[in-house]
């Protein structure tokens, strides 16, 4: 993206009018040489103009003439120094960055060297005159401060006259900063002023440090010479105490404090000079002591006298630390032994802060000093100037103990949340290399042959690779040693890393090392040109991975990787495309070679690489019906990969050749439709950078058109404009035909959104100097139907369509007819009082499209005088005014009647609040009135006094709307208080309820019950005078009412909610009367600002609704914005007053306090979030430390009892604090107190009261997701949600102690003997923490934040009698186990079981340890970096202990968990097969198996099974699944039948077990053995080998018996796989049953299951299996055909919208995998009756909602036979749209092949006119039309299919079947049919066009989903009777 330069702004010299006379009369003076005379002419004519840049231009003059001026010819007399003081004058005038003063700077600078002295005397005095004239003045301090540094910025004169004044502006300068700091103490709350002084801070500061270093000669020769007349050293300990003083106060910002500790050091450096003092002092600041400082002068030591203190903070060593590094000069110098011992210190006190530090931002600064660290020590041993190298090689050498901690910190940090933070550590870590290489020269040169280089890199590769920090460091790792060393130890690298690049979290990471390690490998092999073999290491994986994954997995690569493979080897592209062109093709989830080839191609073209012209597209690499099918294909990212190929260019002036154009035609029709947000967004922005290359490249033809006298080439170049002007009015015309009235959200927004890029680009004029004239395509009809989508239900189209018509033209829109304007004006009234919340928008908008109309006045005027209101509109002062002056008249003129309506509903709502809730809601006309608003620039308004007195009566109004509602949403339940019927009847009960809201509720929830007191009766106002209300009619105009309960909540939740957004509006964007606004421009008082506050305080405080806190908390950030950003200091100090207000009220509250303690404390957090959040992010955040260290400290358990008085306040701080930690926009400033908060939550868990504990889990799962992020993905325990120990305690710290002690007293109530059960309250949350922490394996052994203190607390943990908790201590146990330490840790678990039962064994105990053992081994087999050994030791350990899985084993529980670990340690990923213990210990293992109640179960009940057995069997049956079914070789288990073979024993016996838990789990693992035989073998490659013959007759015979649904799923999937292609035999006990038999019995179980949507979805598969088997043989007899009939009946049912997804996703695949046998049959086996059933359940699936029900359906494309399809027709999978065009077209088609061309008329016909079995049309219609209001619901938003538009269906079978009737062998029709059909849509028609007659006036605005429901049916009937008549005109109608 190009960025505007900001300029820079431009001043002229002003001065006072003496100054400029006496400068005048002295460049006046007579005399002087005639170059003088020029120079002081020049000099006067500058000082008089007015414009800067005519001064800047006379300034540059003067330089040049004083250039010309030599010692010889010229004397100094008064009128050189006359002109050489103006320049001076000029110079220090004016501010830094004024151009002006840089020409003047330049002048000075080009005065000869004769005439230097002179000009630095008279820049001097200048200086000096602004020192003492302005020091005075703190507003002059920022411009003197300026003036400092821009004489030293680069100016000689400017630097030697600071040095002449070198005290002297010393001086000034500890006198600002003096008064800053003393100013600093007194401004807090004002975060502006404060902010401003941080600034004005920071530039003093650096001005002295720029004085200092560039003085330091003179400094060091003044204190040498020991004057005591010189005020000098004074000054500086003077500054040097500004400087201590800042670096050990807090409230300074970091950037402040940082140049102050840089200003430290080099002050002590020009005191002390170069040499080893230096080092000395410095040191002993770093560590805090004056040892090294005796050198140091006395004053120079009390100054620092503060920075010594023990006390001080912490980051006071880091500023100095950075100071040191930045201030002292490392490098070229010989360095002194000292100087080398401070640079060992600097990393030393830096790494000591890791642990202290809490605030994000000063870990990014220890990161940016770390790194800073690194490469001084890297160029002090670059130098070899180091007077002891030995110590420094010694010590920053691999392998040495600062190594060790600088890569622990590494580690640490390396996923630090700040990104600048991993950037300085992956710094850090480069340079830690570099070291090592200057220590080690032959490291990197020669990777294998150093141990500490080669071990380095294998932990790196060895780390699971969910870490990010990995990447950058394998990157540092490819720079310096090259691609080739870890390609040589990770060979498989390039395809592991290409396969995460499905990872959104880790593409951007993968894709930077990919890059690093393909340019580095291609480097490497440059001088061998093997590119063969690069690519087949880069390319061929790529190649393969976007061709066959799954399309969310490549999505980023051809974001991150693809373009910079590209970069780097162009060539390469020929080699991808002749790649894909080869390759066969892919599974159906993928994109397949073309989408790959589209891919490859888009990218090329996107860099330039491929260019377009008319004889072939881009290179002709591609043949266009490749392309025609990638921009329909069924894949969205394969055809935004196809439109982008055609629409990018790098060039915006290429030319769009006719055949791009044709593309475009072929792929927009389908495309207007997507669901997918991400593809409408991609769609758009590729087709706005193809109307870009329109525009541009249109605007360069026809400039060559003009220009070119060639008349082929003028007619060529006219020929593209023509064909340019006819492709983008097509796309007009195309764009607006599809704004009908019933299309879908998606296609209105594709279509608006287009619509608006060709107004944007194009304009929609109608003049001549246009050149495409897009406003003649549009009609009437057209502006019409963009202006009905103001009707839609969704925001986006409204805003699209009012932005749109504005730019459409007038005469098409048609607003300025009066009798139009004054209709839409009446429909934007009457939808500003419906009771449909959305109706009030479009009345919003419909206001906002009339604002621009002059002639708005007069019709909001003859609607006043309708209504009977007394108005009188503004009228305009000018005739011919302005737009701006007509829409700030308009909209004063709407907002004033709108407030007139207002005023009257609001009495009316203060009488009967039910009537206006039924009537007139209020929140529509507030929602008009701020939308207005926001449509006017309020800054420069002309008629100020008129709007004053509106605003005032605004606020005045809303006061009085919140006055009515307030009791509804400030009641302790508005939802619950008013019951939620919708009976008329009902609302009689309202009236008392109204009087039982009042807010008299309190906080007694505590200590007793409140009940609803149904006998009192009150004189409640919001509830008085309602008697008329409770009936249907309220008399009047004999209208009736039906109050809902929902009517009369919305009403006030609603109106509260447009309250505070009007009110927040109206603070924001109005100009607030201040010392700096102009009384006459100022509309809202300060007055009217506190009180705005004050009501917001009100209704966030005490309102209970969430819609109206929550919508007030909106408005109230808005008014915060607005106050931190006035200019008044009283407004800026309000939020810091209403936050101590509220502390102080939640410290304070009771049982009795008005504050609501439920509903996780209602609005008080809103409250204190917008509070805290108006605190600038750049200031030092006092109020959010102060706010969060009083509510921790509330939050915390009380000391003593818990009270009502301590329990409010506890539940207040906890719901708060949960608030703060969720608000993503106090970043990073709220981890600091992470720690403090989560001891809190878990505390928490202790409390006796349940508010307590329940507010503490919300507080916990807030603070889980803050410490550890956002879930990424299903699994709660992955490891993307983890930390390493190291880094969790180091970021928290506090925590390491608190977590330890609480974990220690949690599990000391563990596992005690007296029987009881006793569960720690925090044990859960404890081990729920803990159990996402991991130890790194580059944690250090001795850290002293380790894990291993959790180690034996956590083992007795899993001792627990709580079976939840066991299992949660095993799962917390795992991460904490290095992956080298598992086989000892299992083994010593193991020794701890018992060898024999005793009387008194701990079977809670047992079974925690044997959870351990199993959750370690699991972890231990799935880590790929496992080191192979300890297989022997666990078995031996398990073989003495078999007992436990025995019988001798009472407990069922414990024998499961040791049969899983029994599964775990002999299942195929334990040890390599050679191990003979391993051997013994399976052989054993399936003794007992074959001796287990599993295998002679039999005839025992599962009923009457004791507890823990069917956890047991399960156990059992995963043990014999791995030994039957999963690896029986690693076994030993015969797979084949025999009388000796034990596999298909145990399956049978799995199959068999009476436990259903059993069956299942072994159909599943049958299920899962199938399916990968079948992908092994490869599709209709026959039956599987597997399972033997004997296993399918058991799984034929259990069809027939099974009863538990999920088992008989499971079985019919396994069958259904059985059953292809093959016969299975099917028996019924020693019956066989035909195959039309079990057809009969597989259909009953599908009606039967139709419930369960998995056994009928199973059972459908399976019959459809049977059916295409049977469907071609022959089936003669009535009960075969109804069979059939039957399974047809059941598909086409399951095709139905309302159907599940599942069911309509196997309904697809179904329908699909028939459609070649079945559907496409020359000869229907169905019949056509059920054939065209089954066609039209295709179709709707066609249309269904959800994407991947279109989608499967659409696939029946790709089954079709070649001979039914087009030569030029897609083969591949299409888009849903495309194959429903195609399905209808082959119907037709199929209609002609049958010979049933007649019955395919009637048929289509039908579906024309619409299913109406059994209903006559016109009583239909007319019900339709009449009953709308029956079910009118406030938030009805139409039909749940947003997708289907079924206007273009009905449409489209039109289209079709006019084709179809003018088939030549089309005989005479049935005419009783066809007079059917004609007089039901005659019917159809006329009762149609009486409903719609019927409706209210625009009714596509307030009735807008039966309108389009109506004009639908119109539509069809008009369709119908239009082919009837076709057909009666051919002759066809009998």
């Amino acid at each position: 993206m190009v960025t505007k330069k900001k300029t820079v702004k431009v001043e002229a010299v002003v001065l006072d009018k003496d100054k400029l006379d006496k400068l005048i009369v002295s460049l006046s003076v007579g005399g002087g040489e005639e170059l003088i005379r020029q120079l002081a002419q020049t000099l006067q004519d500058c000082l008089v103009l007015a414009d800067p840049v005519q001064q800047i231009q006379l300034v540059k003059k003067a330089g040049s003439q004083l250039e010309k001026l030599s010692e010889e010819e010229m004397s100094r007399g008064p009128l050189l120094q006359a002109c050489l003081n103006t320049l001076a004058l000029i110079y220090t005038s004016l501010q830094a960055k004024n151009p002006l003063r840089r020409a003047s700077a330049s002048a000075l600078s080009s005065v000869p060297g004769w005439l230097q002295d002179q000009a630095v005397g008279c820049l001097s005095a200048c200086l000096s005159d602004c020192l003492s004239t302005l020091c005075s003045d703190r507003a002059s301090y920022p411009h003197l401060i300026d003036s400092v540094t821009s004489c030293l910025d680069g100016f000689p004169l400017g630097e030697s006259c600071i040095r002449g004044l070198l005290a002297e502006v010393l001086t000034f300068l500890h006198k600002a900063l003096s008064e800053y700091l003393q100013l600093n103490s007194g401004l807090a709350g004002c975060h502006v002023l404060q902010a401003q002084l941080m600034h004005s801070c920071l530039a003093a500061v650096k001005a002295s440090m720029l004085v200092v270093q560039r003085s330091q000669d003179l400094i060091s020769a003044a204190l040498q010479a020991g004057n005591p007349d010189c005020t000098l050293q004074p000054t500086l300990s003077g500054l040097l105490d500004c400087y201590t003083h800042i670096l050990t106060d807090e409230e300074f910002v970091q950037a402040v404090q940082s140049t102050a500790g840089m200003a430290v050091v080099l002050l002590i450096r020009s005191v002390l000079g170069c040499g080893d003092e230096v080092a000395s002092a410095v040191a002993g600041l770093l560590q805090g002591i004056e040892l090294g400082a005796e050198c140091a002068p006395l004053w120079l030591r009390e100054s620092c006298v503060g920075l010594y203190d023990s006390g001080r903070p912490a980051g006071v060593s880091l500023y100095l630390c950075h100071g040191a590094l930045a201030m002292l000069n490392w490098r070229g110098a010989s360095q002194g032994p000292r100087r080398d011992q401070l640079l060992l210190l600097v990393p030393h006190t830096l790494l000591a802060l890791d642990t202290s530090i809490k605030e994000s931002s000063t870990a990014m600064v220890v990161a940016r000093v770390l790194s800073l660290w690194s490469g001084v020590a890297l160029d002090s041993m670059q130098s070899g100037q180091s007077s002891a190298p030995g110590l420094l090689r010694d010590s920053l050498r691999g392998g040495s103990e600062l190594q060790g901690r600088l890569l622990e910190h590494v580690y640490t940090h390396w996923e630090h949340p700040l990104d600048g933070v991993r950037h300085q550590t992956n710094t850090l870590f480069k340079n830690l290399l570099l070291l090592h290489q200057h220590t080690h020269p032959l490291a990197l040169s020669n990777p294998h042959s150093d141990p500490y280089v080669s071990q380095l890199t294998q932990t790196l590769l060895g780390l699971e690779w969910h870490q990010r920090g990995k990447y950058g460091s394998l990157a540092c790792l490819v720079e310096l040693l090259g691609a080739g060393y870890l390609l040589a130890l990770e060979p498989q690298l390039p395809s592991h890393l290409l396969g995460l690049m499905g990872d959104q979290t880790l593409a951007p990471y993968a894709s930077d090392l990919l890059e690093r390690l393909f340019v580095s490998h291609k480097a490497q092999l440059a001088g061998e040109g093997d590119m063969e073999r690069w690519h087949g290491t880069w390319v061929s994986p790529l190649l393969q991975v976007l061709c066959r994954a799954r399309l969310d997995q490549t999505t980023y690569i051809l974001d991150y990787f693809l373009p910079k493979l590209l970069r780097c080897s162009p060539s390469s592209l020929a080699h991808m495309v002749q790649a894909l062109q080869n390759s066969p093709s892919c599974s159906a989830g993928s994109r397949g070679s073309v989408g790959a080839l589209m891919t490859c191609l888009r990218a090329a073209r996107a860099q330039g690489m491929v260019q377009s012209s008319e004889e072939g597209l881009w290179g002709g690499l591609v043949p266009l019906s490749l392309l025609r099918q990638a921009l329909v294909h069924k894949h969205h990212q394969v055809r935004m990969d196809a439109l982008g190929l055609v629409c990018e260019s790098h060039r915006s002036t290429e030319v769009l050749t006719s055949q791009e154009i044709e593309l475009l035609c072929h792929f927009l029709p389908s495309c207007l439709n997507s669901q997918s947000p991400g593809v409408r967004q991609q769609t758009i922005s590729l087709l706005k950078k193809l109307l870009c290359r329109v525009k541009d490249s249109g605007q360069l033809v026809q400039r060559r058109l003009a220009q070119e006298r060639d008349v082929g080439q003028r007619e060529k170049a006219q020929h593209v404009l023509d064909t340019y002007k006819e492709f983008l009015r097509w796309l007009c015309e195309r764009l607006f035909v599809v704004l009908l009235p019933g299309a879908s959200f998606s296609t209105c927004l594709t279509a608006l959104r287009m619509l608006a890029l060709l107004a944007q680009l194009f304009t929609f004029t109608t003049g001549p100097e246009d050149m495409f004239a897009l406003g003649e395509v549009v009609t009437p009809v057209h502006a019409q139907n963009v202006l009905f989508c103001l009707g839609s239900n969704f925001l986006e189209v409204k805003q699209l369509a009012s932005a749109l018509l504005r730019q459409l033209p007038p005469s098409a829109v048609g607003l300025q007819e009066p009798d139009r304007m004054l209709c839409l004006l009446q429909a934007a009234m009457d939808l500003s009082t419906s009771t449909k919340p959305f109706d009030s928008v479009t009345a919003a908008h419909l206001f906002n499209l009339l604002l621009h109309l002059p002639d708005l006045p007069q019709a909001l005027l003859l609607c006043a005088q309708e209504q009977g209101l007394s108005f009188q509109p503004p009228s305009l002062t000018q005739p011919q005014a302005s737009e701006a002056l007509t829409l700030e008249t308009n909209t004063l003129a709407v907002i004033q009647f709108l407030l007139l309506c207002l005023k009257t509903e609001v009495r009316k709502a203060e009488s009967s609040l039910l009537l206006a809730a039924a009537t007139s809601p209020l929140y529509g006309r507030a929602h008009c009135i701020t939308a207005a608003l926001q449509q006017l620039n309020t800054r420069c308004l002309t008629l100020c006094g008129q709007w004053r007195s509106v605003v005032s009566e605004l606020i005045t109004v809303s006061y009085r709307m919140s006055d009515v509602v307030s009791p509804v949403v400030q009641s302790s339940s508005p939802e619950g208080l008013i019951p939620m019927d919708t009976e008329t009847e009902s609302s009689a009960g309202l009236k008392s309820i109204l009087q039982e809201i009042q807010p008299r509720d309190t906080n007694d929830f505590f200590t007793s019950a409140r009940e609803l007191d149904t006998q009192e009766s009150g004189t409640n106002e919001p509830a008085a005078k309602t008697d008329e209300t409770l009936h249907p009619s309220t008399g009047g105009g004999g209208e009736g009412y039906r109050v809902t309960a929902q009517m009369v909540l919305v009403c006030c939740w609603r109106t509260m909610k447009e309250v505070s957004m009007l009110l927040g509006e109206v603070c924001q964007s109005l100009p607030l009367q201040t010392t700096h606004t102009p009384p006459d421009q100022a509309l809202i008082t300060e007055e009217q600002v506190e009180g705005v506050g004050r009501y917001f305080r009100q209704q966030l405080l005490q309102s209970r609704h969430r819609g109206a806190f929550e919508l007030a908390y909106i408005g109230f950030v808005r008014l915060n914005d607005m106050l931190c950003r006035s200019g008044s200091r009283t407004l800026q100090q309000l939020p810091a007053h209403w936050l101590t207000e509220v502390l102080q009220e939640v410290k304070s509250s009771d049982p009795s306090s008005k504050l609501c303690a439920t509903r996780r404390s209602a609005g008080i957090p809103f409250y204190i979030q917008a509070l805290l959040s108006s605190e600038p992010k750049s200031s030092s955040c006092s109020l959010l430390k102060t706010t969060m260290r009083e509510l921790t400290t509330l939050a915390m358990p009380p000391p003593d009892r818990a009270t009502d008085e301590t329990t409010v306040p506890q539940v207040h701080a906890l719901n708060i604090l949960r608030a703060l930690y969720r608000d993503t926009r106090l970043g990073e400033n709220i981890v600091p107190f992470v720690s403090e908060g989560m001891q809190a939550a878990v505390l928490g868990f202790t409390s006796p009261v349940w508010a307590v504990r329940n507010s503490s889990t919300l507080l916990f799962s807030t603070l889980i997701t803050r410490i550890f992020g956002v879930k990424k993905g299903k699994d709660e325990h992955s490891k993307k949600n983890r930390m390493t120990g190291r880094e969790f305690f180091t970021r928290f710290p506090a925590l390491y102690p608190f977590l330890l002690s609480q974990l220690e007293e949690a599990a000391s109530s563990v596992g005690s003997d007296s029987g009881r059960v006793i569960l720690h309250p925090s044990l859960f949350l404890l081990l729920l923490v803990l159990g996402r922490l991991f130890p790194s394996p580059m944690d250090g052994s001795s850290s002293p934040l380790g894990l291993a203190p959790f180690l034996p607390f956590i083992i007795r943990c899993g001792h627990s009698a709580v079976y939840r908790t066991r299992e949660m201590a095993a799962r917390a146990l795992v991460p904490f186990v290095m992956v080298t330490q598992v086989p000892s840790t299992i083994q010593a678990l193991l020794d701890d079981l018992p060898l024999e039962p005793a009387p008194r064994t701990q079977q809670n105990r047992i079974h925690g340890t044997l959870l351990q053992v199993l959750f370690l081994l699991r972890s231990y087999q799935a880590d790929a970096h496992r080191p192979q050994a300890a297989g022997s030791d666990i078995s031996k350990a398990l073989r003495p202990r078999m007992w436990l899985a025995s019988r001798r084993n009472p407990c069922l529980v414990t024998r499961g968990a040791f049969v899983d670990v029994l599964g775990a340690v002999c299942g195929p990923g334990a040890s390599p097969s050679g191990d003979s213990e391993l051997k013994e210990l399976r052989d054993e293992t399936l003794a007992f198996l074959m001796t287990s109640e599993l295998v002679t179960f039999g005839s025992s009940s599962a009923a009457c099974a004791p507890p823990g057995s069917a956890q047991y069997f399960l156990s059992l049956a995963r043990l014999a699944l791995s030994a039957s079914v999963e690896s029986p070789l690693a076994w030993g288990v015969e797979e084949e039948e025999g009388p000796a073979s034990r596999g298909p024993l145990i399956l049978r016996c799995l199959l068999q077990c009476p436990h259903y838990e059993v069956r299942e789990l072994g159909l599943a693992g049958v299920l899962r053995r199938l399916e990968m035989e079948m992908e092994r073998d490869g599709e209709g490659m026959g039956r599987p080998s597997w399972p033997p013959e004997t296993l399918v007759s058991t799984l034929t015979s259990m069809v027939l018996h099974e009863t538990h649904p999920q088992s008989l799923a499971k079985l019919l999937q396994v069958l259904s796989i059985l059953i292809v292609p093959s016969d299975l035999q099917w028996r019924d006990g020693l019956q066989t049953l035909t195959q039309w038999q079990v057809l009969e019995q597989v259909l009953s179980l599908a009606d039967v299951f139709v419930h369960s949507v998995e056994v009928h979805c199973a059972a459908l598969t399976l019959a459809s299996r049977l059916v295409v088997h049977l469907a071609n043989t022959d089936h003669q007899g009535a009960a075969a055909v109804a069979l059939l009939g039957c399974w047809g009946a059941l598909v086409s049912q399951c095709c139905g919208e309302q159907q599940n997804t599942e069911v309509k996703m196997m309904a697809a695949e179904i329908l699909v995998n028939v459609s070649a046998t079945l559907l496409t049959s020359p000869n229907p086996p169905l019949g056509v009756s059920h054939t065209v059933s089954l066609w039209r359940g295709l179709f709707t699936l066609l249309q269904d909602e959800d994407p991947d029900v279109r989608d499967r359906a659409a696939d029946y494309v790709s089954s079709l036979p070649k001979h039914l399809l087009n030569t030029d027709a897609p083969l591949v999978s299409v888009c849903p749209p495309v194959a429903l065009e195609m399905g209808v077209a082959l119907l037709c088609q199929l209609f002609q092949l049958w010979g049933q061309v007649p019955t395919g008329i009637l048929t289509l016909t039908e579906w024309l006119l619409g299913d109406r079995e059994g209903e006559h049309p016109h009583e239909s219609a007319i019900a339709e039309a009449t009953g709308l209001d029956e079910d009118d619901f406030l938030f009805e938003k139409g039909d749940l299919n947003l997708w289907a538009e079924p206007v273009q269906w009905v449409r489209l079978l039109h289209r079709h079947l006019v084709v179809l009737a003018e088939d030549p062998g089309l005989k005479v029709l049935n005419q009783a049919e066809l007079l059917r059909l004609s007089a039901q849509a005659e019917a159809l028609s006329q009762a149609t066009q009486q409903a719609l007659e019927g409706l209210p006036a625009l009714p596509q605005f307030c009735c807008t989903v039966e309108h389009a429901r109506l004009a639908l049916k119109q539509e069809r009937a008009t369709l119908v009777i239009n082919i009837l008549q076709t057909l009666r005109q051919a002759g066809l109608s009998g």
